[in-house]
């Protein structure tokens, strides 16, 4: 299954495909500003069996250069099978579209992009009938906002650089300036910004701070996961008074609460199964008791 960090790490080019001339001076590469931007289909199967699909792509028009295509990869991990497929993305788009074609893989960690970068050779090293040269995005490069104004200058970017950098500790800080940065924006511009940022950041510990963020500074927004966020906020202050109340019927009964039983309780996240056990509570001859048959 696809996960929210790895469709957020490509889909933002989709969203903002313009994304990638502004992101390319961090890679080192000239790439002229484009004229116009347009996605294309992602699948790459041919009449063989075998389903091949691109993460994103696109083509840009340039007045300079013409037009080219950029094949855009999420890359969670190091995977020895992706340089070969890649290989034959880059190969197939040239040979249907017959146009330049780069190859741009988003990385959330040192290794994954300083695995992704290296130039992989198709044949002996004699004979290198393909070389295949990834531009690489990642913590490594990608920029560290941690300015409001900075960040207000180009939200997208600043999106970006929270997700690339989720698993650093600087991620805090960049999700603060960009939280900041969105009290002023549109609703239409703010929301999806506020969803790739939630996606791309997946399970990792700055989604609470993302959240809590959304939840408080940008109230008066109305989206998807900015509602989710507040529906979590609402079941957990419900699973907090659901503990406390059975705590209160244990301790007015005057029965020994253990620690064992006040952490099971305190850390229940579950206000119908700390109802059930507030009933068991009035009745239970002991603390231990309100968890009998679970």
């Amino acid at each position: 299954m696809v996960s929210p960090p790895h469709e957020a790490m490509h889909r933002i080019f989709q969203h903002d495909p313009g994304l990638f001339s502004r992101v390319s001076r961090f890679l080192g590469v000239d790439i002229p500003k484009p004229t116009g931007a347009t996605a294309l289909p992602t699948d790459l199967t041919e009449a063989s069996p075998v389903e091949r699909r691109v993460d994103t792509l696109l083509r840009f028009e340039t007045a300079e250069q013409g037009p080219f295509l950029l094949a855009i990869e999420a890359q969670g991990k190091k995977d020895p099978d992706k340089p070969a497929s890649w290989a034959y993305y880059v190969a197939y788009l040239w040979t249907k579209y017959r146009l330049p074609t780069a190859l741009l893989v988003v990385c959330q960690d040192y290794a994954t992009a300083k695995w992704a970068q290296q130039p992989v050779t198709s044949g002996p090293a004699q004979m290198p009938a393909l070389t295949l040269r990834p531009l690489v995005v990642g913590p490594h490069n990608m920029p560290v906002i941690t300015e409001p104004d900075e960040a207000r200058a180009d939200l997208i970017l600043a999106s970006l650089a929270a997700i690339t950098h989720a698993t650093e500790p600087v991620v805090n800080a960049i999700l603060k300036a960009l939280s900041t940065a969105l009290r002023d924006a549109p609703e239409d511009i703010a929301d999806p910004i506020v969803e790739f940022t939630a996606h791309g950041l997946g399970n990792r510990p700055a989604k609470h701070l993302w959240r809590n963020l959304v939840a408080t500074d940008l109230s008066f927004y109305k989206s998807y996961i900015s509602e989710e966020i507040r529906d979590e906020g609402r079941e957990q202050g419900r699973a907090q008074q659901g503990a406390q109340d059975v705590l209160l019927v244990l301790e007015q009964r005057g029965l020994d609460v253990s620690d064992e039983v006040r952490t099971r309780i305190t850390e229940c996240g579950d206000p119908e199964v700390l109802r059930h056990w507030l009933a068991r509570a009035v009745t239970a001859p002991s603390a231990e008791a309100v968890f009998e048959g679970e």
